[in-house]
């Protein structure tokens, strides 16, 4: 694995979530392709067969993916919680490049099934963008919710490649062309919608929270990816596609989800 940059320049001030706008950041995103090795790494490792990490108690767990993306791209990370002892459920919010209220209802939706099925709170588990879905379910609907475990997902404001910065415009025009309905706001920080209230919510200090980082993010600078709490904070090593299949991360992941049994 490629050794992570140091940055000399101080971390951000910014108050927790989303405050401000998008902000460009000179990320090492040449190195993004290394997540191939990332993938092949995972097949070996012992935590993806079980080997050395707590199991699950058959509690529900919500994964989410990041921009553009949708849930196929978790098939690893479904897979994988499912064999050592969890109740895995897919987001059900399609291509995240909608709406992000009309989003945030559709996982809504599948949160409600998966706490109807096993009648206990729910994990959520969110990479990149889709950390900031888990978060706002978690300041909506506390009494669902038992944990958040972010990846790579901005926690003080979203400063990242110009090449996302750009994706995420274009994903906006879209939305605001196809969706006539929708205010000038929507997908932004600024939006009044529920999704967009939330963001500026305060946690709630019943639901648990994890931020797994990585200081060779190449899309999104990890210093916004911190809470600022050690206890929350946890660090490893790898790339930002890469998360959803990183040993590190499915080790953390494993301790993580187990640790509110104790």
């Amino acid at each position: 694995m490629q050794v992570c940059p140091e940055y000399p320049r101080r971390g951000p001030k910014a108050q927790p979530f989303v405050p401000h706008g998008d902000m460009r950041y000179p990320s090492p995103i040449f190195s993004e392709p290394l997540c191939v090795l990332e993938f092949l790494a995972l097949r070996i490792s012992p935590a993806y067969h079980g080997s050395g990490i707590p199991h699950g108690d058959g509690s529900a767990v919500v994964v989410i993916p990041g921009l553009l993306s949708m849930d196929l791209h978790l098939f690893e990370l479904h897979g994988w919680l499912r064999r050592i002892g969890y109740r895995p459920y897919y987001s059900g919010m399609g291509v995240m490049a909608d709406c992000p209220d009309q989003l945030s209802r559709r996982l809504d939706e599948t949160i409600d099934r998966a706490y109807a099925d096993t009648g206990r709170r729910v994990h959520l588990i969110g990479h990149s963008l889709g950390g900031i879905f888990a978060r706002s379910a978690a300041v909506r609907r506390p009494g669902r919710i038992a944990s958040v475990i972010c990846l790579g997902s901005p926690y003080r404001g979203l400063a990242a490649h110009g090449l996302i910065l750009a994706a995420g415009d274009a994903v906006r025009s879209w939305i605001r062309s196809a969706r006539a309905e929708v205010p000038r706001e929507c997908a932004s920080s600024r939006c009044h919608c529920a999704f967009g209230r939330s963001l500026g919510r305060p946690w709630p200090r019943s639901v648990r929270q994890t931020a797994i980082f990585s200081k060779c993010d190449g899309v999104v600078d990890w210093r916004y990816c911190l809470s600022g709490k050690p206890e929350i904070d946890v660090e490893v090593v790898g790339t930002h596609l890469g998360m959803p299949f990183n040993a590190r991360v499915f080790g953390q992941i494993a301790e993580r989800l187990a640790s509110g049994r104790k």
